[in-house]
């Protein structure tokens, strides 16, 4: 099993559209492959900054999940919308 960790920021006013894609990725992620769970999180003290924890069955879905379109689509939106990019520890359990 791969644990995801992905940490990412809302560029200053765009955290209600940040919001919106993070939640938007969670129903085509959970019908993909080998995803056991994926949850996204904002700190409610700090409405920028966001954990997404994800599992996976294994790497290779977790891979695949990667290239997937609507993946594809947000790391192309993350360009506008997040403060640098996203910052992602995987382990394994």
């Amino acid at each position: 099993m791969i644990t995801a960790v992905a940490r990412l920021r809302a560029r200053p006013g765009h955290e209600d559209r940040v919001r919106k894609q993070a939640l938007s990725l969670v129903a085509p992620t959970l019908a993909e492959p080998g995803c056991l769970s994926y949850r996204p999180y904002v700190d409610p003290l700090d409405p920028g900054a966001w954990l997404v924890f994800e599992e996976w069955y294994d790497r290779a879905s977790f891979d695949k999940h990667l290239t997937s379109p609507h993946m594809v689509e947000a790391f192309e939106a993350g360009a506008e919308l997040l403060d640098g990019p996203p910052t992602l520890t995987l382990l394994e359990g």
